[in-house]
């Protein structure tokens, strides 16, 4: 709704009946004062009025609150007359013959207006028409719309939602896919298969020692039948010289018949893409979450009824979960009576008392500390060992030794993101917080336990390329004894993360919730069963799962391009996969989220895995020395320094401005007309939440005014009564 028409038309239906009241009361002159006398004993009136002694100047667009005295009629007809371009009649709260007596008056109005404006109403609303009609034929084609729809209806719209985000995630590792294909894979492929006349142009070695260009290639010969599956979980091997890596794409650039497509440019441009357009989505997606959150700034007796008469997830239908969401309103109403005693605890609270309890946090976050420290440096030291140790032969040790050397640092990975949160949950009952802040710090701290797990395993092996034990890196710029292509041996790394993370989630749901359900199924009379009970599906923990792959995908987009089409189909598989378990084995968590909370919360974890990711790529391009043996950046020393390359190919007045736009002179001020922009939406922000605080004051007035009405209703009926005794 506008301003303009929130101005001039009263919140809510209740109107109508409020000016029948005043047109009936006002009939019997001998039981009241005049009409407009009487009306000005309103307590909305009264409002006003002491409002206009202190403002005495206030603006008519910021939803001034209506005069008792304006008649409702004449109200909506001035509103459509002023509004006839922007709104429509089915906005309108009225019953259907109102609607035909305002769609009369519009049709009325056309008559005198010119054939222009006619044209320009009736192609408007045809617009209208076609756009509601398109997006309606493309709701019909959104993915999994019905196993969404089954799942909102039967478990509410909390879980709904996590499945919604997981559909997300399909889509824009789909659209990253497309991207790099398009700017990538395409023109290889183009030239590989002879489809045009292009020629691949390789890189020369100009400059450049022989001894950083040589890449050993995987003997051939005698393999054993095991090699093939560690190829394919690990990335090696046969995998190793396909596209799925970073240093099959060792040329410089593809020429067509008119142009030299420049390959080492594209690439870099397709990581920039992904990553702002993965910002820029999700920034979209949030803002809408954003909005509701800070429009629904509740107070705490407004929580309560909102918990009491608008709790209720009308989406629900099965009976269990109606018994469940019932649960989980009186869980919501403890917790807030909780937090409730814990305020009042502690603004009751003693000098001494507050000085143990704040010296009983510091040493619980100081353990909590420990515990990340510990975690971080066993995933260094994994990773360090398992780099040192995977240059052996693979003849020199068994199948599983082999895997297991390859696989370590995903393992430590994995078992620090499965301990730890079950620390912090202990943790944290001994802090003293309220049930929503406990339930929250535990989540940030998980959230920054495995996205931080990540950034521990890429910066190791960033320090361990860069490193030289006995020999200088001065002639390559990394250690490429170890390292002869350090950017496919990174791609390994996620790509073995990706996997291993895949793998554990088929055998949790496979190997332990389904036989979890029939343990508790049918041998439901053991205590020990019964103390174990029926898995959970609890959503924060399930977020944080994939946003933890999508962060790895975001790493190892750069280092393996292909390795976002494995995350869309691990998605893709993993949706069925929690579908069946939820369905079949899992119960959902008592402690439920709100469809708006958690779409703002899941985009605030995706975006915090985002800024994770983008660090320790940016260091990469930016600061490490590119490997000279493979991938398309051997002439450059960075991968970064394409683009003044590029820009150096530019006309002298293309080059002056994109220095000057990259120079301080012109940082400064942009940096400050960004920051006046950012004033201005916030001060618009604050506007906007000012209207919708009047428009809940006049809801308020108005249910005073009805009290004040039929107390004044009930009076005269009453002295009517007497008299006529």
């Amino acid at each position: 709704m506008s301003e303009s028409s929130a101005s001039a038309l009263p919140v809510g239906r209740p109107g109508p009946q409020r000016f029948v009241l005043q047109e009936n009361l006002s009939l019997d002159s001998s039981s009241f004062s005049p009409p407009v006398t009487f009306l000005k004993e309103l307590p909305s009136y009264r409002s006003i009025a002491r409002k206009r002694t202190t403002i005495p100047a206030r603006d008519k667009q910021s939803g001034t609150l209506l005069k008792p005295t304006d008649s409702f009629s004449s109200q909506l007809d001035r509103a459509i007359t002023e509004n006839f371009n922007n709104q429509s009649i089915r906005k309108y709260a009225l019953n259907i013959s109102e609607k035909r007596r305002l769609r009369d008056i519009q049709e009325t109005q056309m008559k005198y207006l010119s054939e222009w404006d006619q044209w320009k109403r009736y192609s408007s609303k045809s617009w209208k028409r076609f756009i509601g009609k398109a997006r309606e034929m493309a709701s019909h084609l959104e993915l999994w719309r019905k196993d969404i729809r089954s799942i909102e209806g039967k478990f509410g719209t909390g879980i709904q939602s996590y499945f919604s985000f997981l559909r997300f995630l399909v889509l824009l590792n789909l659209v990253i896919f497309l991207i790099i294909f398009l700017l990538v894979l395409l023109p290889i492929l183009l030239t590989k298969y002879k489809i045009t006349n292009s020629t691949f142009v390789f890189i020369p070695s100009k400059d450049t020692d022989i001894q950083c260009t040589v890449y050993p290639i995987s003997s051939s010969g005698l393999i054993y039948f095991y090699s093939y599956i560690i190829d394919l979980l690990s990335g090696t091997g046969f995998l190793e010289e396909t596209s799925l890596f970073y240093g099959h794409y060792t040329i410089d650039g593809v020429k067509f018949h008119n142009f030299s497509y420049d390959l080492p440019l594209a690439y870099l441009l397709s990581t920039i893409a992904y990553l702002a357009l993965s910002l820029l989505w999700i920034v979209k997606r949030s803002v809408e979450g954003f909005k509701i959150s800070l429009i629904r700034s509740e107070e705490h007796f407004q929580s309560y009824c909102n918990k009491i008469f608008a709790g209720w997830d009308f989406c629900i239908t099965n009976r269990s979960m109606a018994e469940l969401k019932h649960s989980s309103l009186r869980y919501e109403l403890r917790a807030d009576l909780e937090e409730e005693r814990i305020r009042q605890k502690i603004a009751e609270r003693t000098s001494e008392e507050t000085i143990r309890i704040y010296s009983l946090r510091l040493f619980l976050n100081c353990i909590v500390l420990a515990v990340l420290a510990a975690c971080f440096y066993a995933i260094y030291r994994a990773t360090i060992f398992s780099q040192e140790h995977m240059k052996k032969e693979i003849d020199k040790m068994v199948f599983g030794e082999n895997l297991l050397i390859l696989y370590l640092p995903s393992i430590v990975i994995t078992l620090a993101n499965f301990i730890t949160p079950m620390i912090f949950a202990k943790i944290i009952h001994y802090e003293d917080y309220s049930p929503g802040f406990e339930i929250r710090l535990t989540i940030l701290r998980c959230v920054f336990m495995r996205l931080a797990t990540i950034c521990v395993l890429v910066f190791t092996l960033g320090s361990k390329i860069t490193s030289c034990d006995n020999y200088s890196c001065e002639l390559c710029g990394y250690n490429q004894k170890l390292y002869p292509c350090w950017e496919t041996q990174v791609g390994q790394e996620m790509y073995k993360l990706m996997i291993f993370d895949f793998i554990i989630i088929l055998a949790v749901t496979l190997f332990v919730d389904f036989p979890r359900k029939l343990l508790v199924t049918y041998c439901s009379s053991w205590k020990l069963i019964q103390c174990w009970g029926q898995q959970e599906f609890a959503i924060p923990d399930n977020v944080l799962g994939i946003v933890y792959g999508q962060t790895i995908c975001w790493i190892g987009a750069f280092f393996s391009p292909l390795l976002p089409a494995i995350a869309t189909l691990k998605f893709i598989i993993i949706f069925y996969v929690k579908e069946m378990s939820l369905l079949h084995t899992c119960r959902p968590s008592p402690r439920q989220f709100r469809a708006s909370n958690s779409n703002f919360f899941f985009l605030l974890v995706l975006l915090i895995g985002l800024c994770l990711a983008i660090i320790p790529l940016t260091i990469s391009m930016a600061r490490i020395p590119s490997s000279k043996a493979c991938g398309p950046f051997t002439n450059f020393n960075t991968t970064w320094e394409v683009i003044p390359k590029t820009v150096g190919t530019f006309p002298s007045s293309l080059q002056s401005l994109v220095h000057g736009i990259t120079s301080e002179a012109f940082a400064v001020p942009f940096f400050m007309i960004i920051c006046l922009i950012m004033f201005y939406f916030i001060a618009l922000a604050g506007a906007h939440k000012r209207v919708v605080d009047q428009l809940r004051e006049q809801l308020s007035l108005e249910s005073r005014d009805k009290r004040y009405l039929i107390q004044k209703l009930t009076e005269a009926q009453r002295d009517v009564r007497n008299r006529a005794d």
